[in-house]
Protein backbone atom coordinates (compact mmCIF):
# COMPACT_ATOMS: atom_id res chain seq x y z
CA UNK A 1 0.00 0.00 0.00
CA UNK A 2 1.31 3.44 -0.96
CA UNK A 3 -0.17 6.55 0.63
CA UNK A 4 0.05 9.83 -1.29
CA UNK A 5 0.32 7.90 -4.56
CA UNK A 6 -1.22 10.71 -6.60
CA UNK A 7 1.39 13.27 -5.54
CA UNK A 8 4.71 14.18 -7.12
CA UNK A 9 6.94 11.66 -5.31
CA UNK A 10 4.16 9.15 -4.66
CA UNK A 11 3.19 9.04 -8.33
CA UNK A 12 6.72 8.17 -9.41
CA UNK A 13 7.11 5.56 -6.66
CA UNK A 14 3.81 3.97 -7.71
CA UNK A 15 4.86 3.96 -11.36
CA UNK A 16 8.27 2.44 -10.54
CA UNK A 17 6.76 -0.33 -8.41
CA UNK A 18 4.25 -1.20 -11.13
CA UNK A 19 7.07 -1.35 -13.69
CA UNK A 20 8.76 -3.88 -11.42
CA UNK A 21 5.67 -6.08 -11.13
CA UNK A 22 4.72 -5.27 -7.54
CA UNK A 23 1.05 -5.64 -6.63
CA UNK A 24 0.21 -2.08 -5.56
CA UNK A 25 -2.74 -0.56 -3.74
CA UNK A 26 -2.95 3.21 -3.33
CA UNK A 27 -4.55 5.17 -0.48
CA UNK A 28 -5.59 8.50 -2.01
CA UNK A 29 -7.58 11.57 -0.98
CA UNK A 30 -10.92 12.06 -2.76
CA UNK A 31 -9.78 15.38 -4.21
CA UNK A 32 -6.51 14.04 -5.67
CA UNK A 33 -5.58 14.50 -9.32
CA UNK A 34 -4.97 10.97 -10.63
CA UNK A 35 -3.72 11.97 -14.07
CA UNK A 36 -0.09 10.93 -13.50
CA UNK A 37 -0.97 7.40 -12.33
CA UNK A 38 -3.89 6.95 -14.71
CA UNK A 39 -3.70 3.63 -16.52
CA UNK A 40 -1.40 1.94 -14.00
CA UNK A 41 -2.46 -1.53 -12.78
CA UNK A 42 -3.32 -0.41 -9.25
CA UNK A 43 -6.16 -0.68 -6.77
CA UNK A 44 -7.20 2.72 -5.41
CA UNK A 45 -8.84 3.38 -2.06
CA UNK A 46 -10.12 6.84 -1.21
CA UNK A 47 -9.59 8.16 2.27
CA UNK A 48 -7.65 10.45 4.58
CA UNK A 49 -4.66 9.49 6.72
CA UNK A 50 -6.33 11.43 9.53
CA UNK A 51 -9.11 8.79 9.52
CA UNK A 52 -7.69 5.90 11.55
CA UNK A 53 -10.77 3.71 11.06
CA UNK A 54 -10.60 3.94 7.27
CA UNK A 55 -6.86 3.25 7.36
CA UNK A 56 -7.33 0.19 9.56
CA UNK A 57 -9.90 -1.31 7.18
CA UNK A 58 -7.90 -0.40 4.07
CA UNK A 59 -4.71 -2.14 5.22
CA UNK A 60 -6.25 -5.59 5.62
CA UNK A 61 -4.22 -8.11 3.60
CA UNK A 62 -1.34 -5.70 3.00
CA UNK A 63 2.25 -6.89 3.45
CA UNK A 64 4.18 -3.58 3.37
CA UNK A 65 3.14 0.04 3.72
CA UNK A 66 4.97 2.93 2.06
CA UNK A 67 3.78 6.18 3.59
CA UNK A 68 4.45 9.23 1.41
CA UNK A 69 1.33 11.36 1.96
CA UNK A 70 2.09 14.68 3.66
CA UNK A 71 1.34 18.37 3.61
CA UNK A 72 4.45 19.58 1.80
CA UNK A 73 4.47 23.30 1.15
CA UNK A 74 5.79 26.51 2.70
CA UNK A 75 2.54 28.28 3.45
CA UNK A 76 -0.52 27.47 5.51
CA UNK A 77 -1.89 26.85 9.00
CA UNK A 78 0.26 25.00 11.57
CA UNK A 79 -2.72 22.89 12.69
CA UNK A 80 -3.12 21.51 9.16
CA UNK A 81 0.58 20.64 8.96
CA UNK A 82 0.45 18.91 12.34
CA UNK A 83 -2.65 16.88 11.52
CA UNK A 84 -1.32 15.70 8.16
CA UNK A 85 2.33 15.16 8.98
CA UNK A 86 2.34 14.05 12.63
CA UNK A 87 -1.11 12.62 13.38
CA UNK A 88 -1.36 11.16 9.87
CA UNK A 89 1.97 9.35 10.20
CA UNK A 90 1.12 7.88 13.61
CA UNK A 91 -2.29 6.83 12.32
CA UNK A 92 -0.60 4.88 9.52
CA UNK A 93 1.69 3.15 12.00
CA UNK A 94 -1.19 2.33 14.35
CA UNK A 95 -3.19 0.87 11.49
CA UNK A 96 -0.16 -1.25 10.58
CA UNK A 97 0.12 -2.72 14.08
CA UNK A 98 -3.61 -3.48 14.15
CA UNK A 99 -3.18 -5.42 10.88
CA UNK A 100 0.07 -7.11 11.99
CA UNK A 101 2.10 -5.37 9.27
CA UNK A 102 5.75 -5.44 10.31
CA UNK A 103 7.46 -3.66 7.41
CA UNK A 104 6.85 0.07 7.02
CA UNK A 105 8.64 2.70 4.95
CA UNK A 106 7.83 6.33 5.65
CA UNK A 107 9.01 9.57 4.10
CA UNK A 108 11.01 11.86 6.33
CA UNK A 109 12.90 14.99 5.34
CA UNK A 110 16.49 16.21 5.39
CA UNK A 111 15.05 19.36 6.94
CA UNK A 112 14.96 17.40 10.21
CA UNK A 113 18.74 17.89 10.31
CA UNK A 114 18.43 21.56 9.40
CA UNK A 115 18.46 23.48 6.12
CA UNK A 116 20.34 26.50 7.39
CA UNK A 117 23.40 27.79 5.56
CA UNK A 118 26.15 25.34 6.55
CA UNK A 119 29.41 23.98 5.16
CA UNK A 120 28.91 20.81 7.21
CA UNK A 121 27.99 17.65 5.32
CA UNK A 122 25.25 16.27 7.56
CA UNK A 123 24.67 12.56 8.18
CA UNK A 124 21.93 10.48 9.78
CA UNK A 125 23.80 10.89 13.08
CA UNK A 126 23.27 14.64 13.04
CA UNK A 127 20.90 15.86 15.80
CA UNK A 128 17.40 17.11 15.07
CA UNK A 129 17.62 20.78 14.11
CA UNK A 130 14.59 21.51 11.96
CA UNK A 131 13.73 25.03 13.09
CA UNK A 132 15.39 27.67 10.94
CA UNK A 133 16.04 30.82 12.96
CA UNK A 134 14.83 33.48 10.55
CA UNK A 135 15.00 37.20 11.26
CA UNK A 136 12.26 38.02 13.85
CA UNK A 137 11.05 34.40 13.75
CA UNK A 138 10.19 34.38 17.46
CA UNK A 139 7.48 37.02 16.98
CA UNK A 140 6.76 36.49 13.26
CA UNK A 141 7.02 32.75 12.47
CA UNK A 142 8.05 31.69 8.98
CA UNK A 143 5.57 29.13 7.70
CA UNK A 144 8.26 27.11 5.94
CA UNK A 145 9.20 25.99 9.46
CA UNK A 146 5.69 24.54 9.88
CA UNK A 147 6.58 21.86 7.34
CA UNK A 148 10.10 21.30 8.67
CA UNK A 149 9.11 21.12 12.33
CA UNK A 150 6.13 18.80 11.82
CA UNK A 151 8.14 16.44 9.59
CA UNK A 152 10.86 16.37 12.24
CA UNK A 153 8.31 15.68 14.98
CA UNK A 154 6.68 12.98 12.85
CA UNK A 155 10.06 11.27 12.50
CA UNK A 156 10.68 11.40 16.25
CA UNK A 157 7.21 10.03 17.05
CA UNK A 158 7.47 7.34 14.39
CA UNK A 159 10.81 6.11 15.74
CA UNK A 160 9.40 5.97 19.27
CA UNK A 161 6.27 4.14 18.10
CA UNK A 162 8.24 1.63 16.01
CA UNK A 163 10.55 0.75 18.90
CA UNK A 164 7.64 0.35 21.32
CA UNK A 165 5.71 -1.87 18.88
CA UNK A 166 8.59 -3.81 17.32
CA UNK A 167 8.07 -2.49 13.79
CA UNK A 168 10.68 -2.59 11.04
CA UNK A 169 10.71 1.09 10.11
CA UNK A 170 12.75 2.58 7.28
CA UNK A 171 12.66 6.37 7.01
CA UNK A 172 13.59 7.64 3.55
CA UNK A 173 14.85 11.22 3.85
CA UNK A 174 15.13 12.82 0.40
CA UNK A 175 17.13 15.94 -0.36
CA UNK A 176 15.40 18.48 -2.65
CA UNK A 177 13.61 16.58 -5.41
CA UNK A 178 13.07 17.60 -9.04
CA UNK A 179 11.54 15.80 -12.01
CA UNK A 180 8.44 15.28 -14.08
CA UNK A 181 5.14 16.36 -12.50
CA UNK A 182 6.84 18.65 -9.95
CA UNK A 183 5.01 21.91 -9.27
CA UNK A 184 5.65 22.77 -5.62
CA UNK A 185 9.35 22.42 -4.72
CA UNK A 186 10.50 25.50 -6.63
CA UNK A 187 12.10 24.15 -9.81
CA UNK A 188 9.02 24.45 -12.02
CA UNK A 189 8.40 27.98 -10.75
CA UNK A 190 12.00 28.84 -11.59
CA UNK A 191 11.90 27.57 -15.16
CA UNK A 192 8.51 29.22 -15.74
CA UNK A 193 10.04 32.49 -14.59
CA UNK A 194 13.17 32.31 -16.76
CA UNK A 195 11.09 31.16 -19.73
CA UNK A 196 9.39 34.54 -19.45
CA UNK A 197 12.72 36.22 -20.27
CA UNK A 198 13.28 37.85 -16.88
CA UNK A 199 16.62 39.64 -16.54
CA UNK A 200 17.36 38.90 -12.87
CA UNK A 201 16.71 35.93 -10.56
CA UNK A 202 17.50 34.88 -7.02
CA UNK A 203 20.74 32.96 -6.70
CA UNK A 204 24.44 32.82 -6.01
CA UNK A 205 27.52 31.15 -7.47
CA UNK A 206 28.86 30.27 -4.02
CA UNK A 207 26.38 27.79 -2.50
CA UNK A 208 25.96 24.07 -3.11
CA UNK A 209 22.43 22.69 -3.20
CA UNK A 210 21.73 18.97 -2.77
CA UNK A 211 19.18 17.50 -5.16
CA UNK A 212 17.96 14.14 -6.50
CA UNK A 213 16.00 13.25 -9.63
CA UNK A 214 12.63 11.78 -8.73
CA UNK A 215 13.14 8.56 -10.70
CA UNK A 216 16.30 7.89 -8.70
CA UNK A 217 14.35 8.53 -5.51
CA UNK A 218 11.62 6.10 -6.61
CA UNK A 219 14.28 3.43 -7.10
CA UNK A 220 15.53 4.06 -3.55
CA UNK A 221 12.06 3.25 -2.19
CA UNK A 222 12.04 0.06 -4.25
CA UNK A 223 15.47 -0.96 -2.95
CA UNK A 224 14.27 -0.39 0.62
CA UNK A 225 11.15 -2.44 -0.10
CA UNK A 226 13.20 -5.34 -1.47
CA UNK A 227 15.83 -5.14 1.27
CA UNK A 228 13.35 -5.33 4.17
CA UNK A 229 15.72 -3.86 6.72
CA UNK A 230 15.09 -4.78 10.34
CA UNK A 231 14.76 -2.32 13.19
CA UNK A 232 14.69 1.46 12.66
CA UNK A 233 16.79 2.97 9.86
CA UNK A 234 16.97 6.59 8.70
CA UNK A 235 18.45 6.90 5.21
CA UNK A 236 19.27 10.13 3.36
CA UNK A 237 18.69 9.87 -0.40
CA UNK A 238 20.41 12.27 -2.78
CA UNK A 239 22.90 12.56 -5.61
CA UNK A 240 26.38 11.36 -4.70
CA UNK A 241 27.86 14.49 -6.26
CA UNK A 242 26.58 17.73 -4.78
CA UNK A 243 26.42 20.51 -7.36
CA UNK A 244 26.50 24.25 -6.97
CA UNK A 245 23.01 25.74 -7.14
CA UNK A 246 24.10 27.99 -9.99
CA UNK A 247 25.11 24.90 -11.99
CA UNK A 248 21.69 23.32 -11.45
CA UNK A 249 19.76 26.40 -12.54
CA UNK A 250 22.15 27.06 -15.43
CA UNK A 251 21.49 23.52 -16.68
CA UNK A 252 17.75 24.11 -16.55
CA UNK A 253 18.21 27.31 -18.57
CA UNK A 254 20.42 25.55 -21.13
CA UNK A 255 17.84 22.82 -21.59
CA UNK A 256 15.01 25.33 -21.98
CA UNK A 257 17.11 27.27 -24.48
CA UNK A 258 17.41 30.58 -22.66
CA UNK A 259 20.37 32.49 -21.28
CA UNK A 260 20.51 32.25 -17.50
CA UNK A 261 19.48 35.60 -15.96
CA UNK A 262 21.88 37.43 -13.69
CA UNK A 263 21.79 36.66 -9.97
CA UNK A 264 20.41 39.23 -7.53
CA UNK A 265 22.40 39.86 -4.35
CA UNK A 266 20.64 38.50 -1.26
CA UNK A 267 20.85 41.80 0.63
CA UNK A 268 18.71 43.39 -2.09
CA UNK A 269 15.98 40.74 -2.33
CA UNK A 270 15.69 39.56 1.29
CA UNK A 271 13.91 42.71 2.57
CA UNK A 272 11.36 42.34 -0.24
CA UNK A 273 10.69 38.73 0.72
CA UNK A 274 10.35 39.72 4.37
CA UNK A 275 7.85 42.50 3.64
CA UNK A 276 5.78 40.37 1.29
CA UNK A 277 5.61 37.57 3.85
CA UNK A 278 4.64 40.04 6.59
CA UNK A 279 1.91 41.60 4.44
CA UNK A 280 0.39 38.23 3.50
CA UNK A 281 0.51 37.12 7.14
CA UNK A 282 -1.08 40.27 8.59
CA UNK A 283 -3.95 40.09 6.11
CA UNK A 284 -4.31 36.27 6.38
CA UNK A 285 -3.97 35.76 2.65
CA UNK A 286 -4.28 32.04 1.90
CA UNK A 287 -2.24 32.06 -1.28
CA UNK A 288 1.51 32.04 -0.72
CA UNK A 289 3.45 35.18 -1.69
CA UNK A 290 5.98 34.96 -4.49
CA UNK A 291 8.79 35.58 -1.99
CA UNK A 292 9.21 34.80 1.71
CA UNK A 293 12.24 34.63 4.02
CA UNK A 294 12.28 30.89 3.49
CA UNK A 295 12.08 31.03 -0.28
CA UNK A 296 14.80 33.66 -0.51
CA UNK A 297 17.22 31.80 1.75
CA UNK A 298 16.89 28.55 -0.18
CA UNK A 299 18.60 30.22 -3.14
CA UNK A 300 21.60 31.35 -1.11
CA UNK A 301 22.15 28.76 1.63
CA UNK A 302 24.73 25.99 1.31
CA UNK A 303 23.11 22.62 2.14
CA UNK A 304 24.91 19.28 1.82
CA UNK A 305 24.16 15.79 3.16
CA UNK A 306 25.97 12.47 3.12
CA UNK A 307 24.56 9.63 1.00
CA UNK A 308 27.06 7.03 2.25
CA UNK A 309 24.50 5.16 4.36
CA UNK A 310 22.17 4.78 1.37
CA UNK A 311 25.03 3.27 -0.59
CA UNK A 312 26.01 0.91 2.23
CA UNK A 313 22.53 -0.26 3.29
CA UNK A 314 20.61 -0.15 0.02
CA UNK A 315 23.32 -0.21 -2.63
CA UNK A 316 21.90 3.10 -3.84
CA UNK A 317 23.69 5.72 -5.90
CA UNK A 318 21.96 7.96 -8.40
CA UNK A 319 21.71 6.62 -11.95
CA UNK A 320 20.91 10.00 -13.49
CA UNK A 321 23.32 12.91 -13.64
CA UNK A 322 22.05 16.48 -13.22
CA UNK A 323 22.19 16.91 -17.00
CA UNK A 324 20.25 13.70 -17.71
CA UNK A 325 17.60 14.30 -15.06
CA UNK A 326 16.99 17.90 -16.10
CA UNK A 327 16.82 16.92 -19.77
CA UNK A 328 14.04 14.41 -19.01
CA UNK A 329 12.25 16.86 -16.74
CA UNK A 330 12.18 19.72 -19.24
CA UNK A 331 11.14 17.34 -22.04
CA UNK A 332 8.11 16.28 -19.98
CA UNK A 333 7.09 19.88 -19.25
CA UNK A 334 7.34 20.70 -22.98
CA UNK A 335 5.37 17.61 -24.03
CA UNK A 336 2.60 18.58 -21.64
CA UNK A 337 2.60 22.21 -22.82
CA UNK A 338 3.58 23.47 -19.38
CA UNK A 339 6.48 25.64 -20.55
Amino acid sequence: MITGAAGFIGGHVTEYFCENDVDVSCFIRNSSDLSYIKGLPIKTINGSITDIDKLEKSLKGIDTVIHIAALARDWGNYKNFYEANVIGTINVLRACTINNIQNVIITGSISSYGEEDSKEIKTEEHPFNSHYKYFLDSIFPCKMNYYRDTKSLATKEAIKFAKENDLNLTIIEPVWVYGENEFNTGFYEYISLVKGQTSFVLGSKKNKFHVVYVRDLARAYFLAFKKKLTGVNRIIIGNKKINYANKIYSTFCDEIGVKKPKNIAKQIIYPIGFLLELFYTIFSIKKAPLLTRGRVNMFYDNIEYSTLKAEELLGFTNNFSIEEGIKKTVKWYKENSLI
